[in-house]
């Protein structure tokens, strides 16, 4: 039994009981089954909420079909990293549940169309797709929804406290400069040996022991490093064989940007020490690119934002008016001074500034690449209103600096969010309350 049992709020119990019965019953009304077969079974306990056999033998079989079979671990290896990882996905939804956050069916069927229209697919015939393929659709629907619960959690709860400094991107230009500025990227094979938040000497040893028997295995041994990840790895992407994917150097988290940046392809580092534990790492390749110029376009336009007093209709016949107007002579920065309901540029006449592709909604944007400089647009429809639109002028830019420092900027600002996402799940896990009831199973490294 697990140390922290006394740590269970009182209707625990009563709960505990009653998913007990519930899971070793039969339906309502249904026979008991005739062979004496057990239909379901709890096998973890998640601080108030279960994991159930049913649930395990579900994730299994996902993730079975998405793992080489060459390279797939023993049943039992598997079972417990996939427990385990739906182990933190239950923590973080029910923490999501605590501070309010919903994902209403609005916001999921919008999501759920998009996945169908990303598959070239209507959605039902993206529904029927699933289901041919042996998927539960209204399960697959929920773990959508479950996603992105936790990927808004994340973004509340760690993106947000996640903060850039001018400084720190000077410095990781000055520190990477060769990498960054050639859009240098690499693909690393990742193994973390993790340690509790508050582990005692013995619990960082062992952790030591076992990272570096990992090491020997992998340099000396010759074991494939992607199974040897996916069995042991406490990191996210275990199931993954470790695979962290194509990243920048200043992507990297900062105890892996230096050395990677020395190491041949296919080379293992020493272990690496960090606050979550000890890592290795494996340089599988690397890849480089060169930044190109941009096209900037300076435009401006007239906006009027239909309202209770103005009709879509009347908003586009009073903008064609205008543009008559302008076409007969009349000057379109005082039109814009004096129509526009853009109060940022109409002050300006209108102008809207220097920009690069990628600055505009798509509408506004598509619209101001097809015009030649001197020519305004027909009134056309935006988020914002009913525009109409006249394109100034266009010059070629070399955007290489503002797009280094753009990319110095979030490749920090990534990383910290990695290091503050893996510290913020390992004290969520250090601090619940789990018990297996799964045999070959037990809470080791939390006691």
């Amino acid at each position: 039994m697990n140390s922290k049992t006394d740590r269970r709020p009182a209707p625990w119990r009563a709960l505990l009981a009653a998913a007990l019965c519930l899971a070793m019953a039969a339906p309502l009304g249904a026979a008991p089954p005739s062979d004496g077969v057990l239909l379901d079974r709890i096998i973890a306990l998640v601080n108030e909420d279960v994991i159930m056999q049913s649930e395990l033998d579900e994730r299994m079989q996902q993730v079975g079909r998405n793992i080489d079979d060459a390279r797939m671990p023993p049943p039992d290896v598997l079972r417990r990293q996939v427990i385990e990882r739906m182990i933190i996905e239950r923590l973080q939804l029910q923490f999501a549940k605590q501070v309010g956050i919903r994902i209403d069916d609005v916001t999921l069927n919008r999501t759920m169309q998009e996945i169908a229209q990303g598959n070239n697919m209507s959605l039902p015939a993206f529904r029927e797709q699933l289901i041919s393929e042996g998927i539960d659709y209204d399960s697959f629907r929920e773990q959508i929804r479950d996603e992105m619960t936790i990927t808004r959690l994340r973004q509340r709860q760690v993106d947000s406290r996640v903060n850039v400094s001018d400084r720190e991107v000077d410095d990781l230009i000055a520190s990477q400069a060769g990498a960054v500025d050639r859009d240098v990227e690499y693909r690393l094979g990742h193994i973390l040996v993790s340690v509790p938040e508050a582990a005692s000497p013995e619990d960082i040893r062992a952790a030591r022991e076992k990272a570096l028997d990992l090491h020997r295995r992998i340099v000396d041994g010759g074991e494939d490093f992607a199974q040897l990840a996916m069995a042991e790895s406490d990191g996210q992407n275990a199931l993954q064989g470790g695979d962290l994917g194509w990243r920048e150097a200043g992507r990297l988290p900062t105890l892996f940007s230096r050395p990677v940046t020395l190491m041949d392809v296919g080379e293992v580092s020493d272990l690496i020490r960090s606050p979550s534990g000890f890592h290795i790492i494996r340089l599988a390749d690397r890849r480089g690119g060169q930044q190109s110029n941009v096209t900037r376009t300076r435009a401006r336009h007239i906006l009027l934002r239909p309202s209770a007093v103005l009709s879509n209709a009347e908003a586009r016949e009073q903008l064609q008016s205008l543009r008559r107007r302008i076409a007969g002579g009349e000057s379109f920065e005082d039109l814009a001074r004096a129509n526009s309901m853009d109060p940022g540029s109409a002050r300006q006449g209108g102008d809207l500034g220097w920009a690069d592709p990628g600055m505009f909604v798509p509408e506004f944007e598509e619209v101001m690449n097809r015009l030649a400089p001197g020519q305004i647009s027909e009134p056309f429809q935006s988020p914002f209103g009913w525009h109409i639109l006249e394109v100034m002028e266009r010059r070629e830019h070399d955007n290489t600096r503002e797009q280094l420092r753009a990319r110095a900027r979030e490749f920090i600002r990534e990383r910290k969010r990695d290091e503050e996402l893996e510290i913020w799940l390992r004290r969520m896990r250090d601090e619940a309350y789990v018990e297996f009831r799964l045999d070959g199973l037990q809470d080791d490294s939390r006691g």
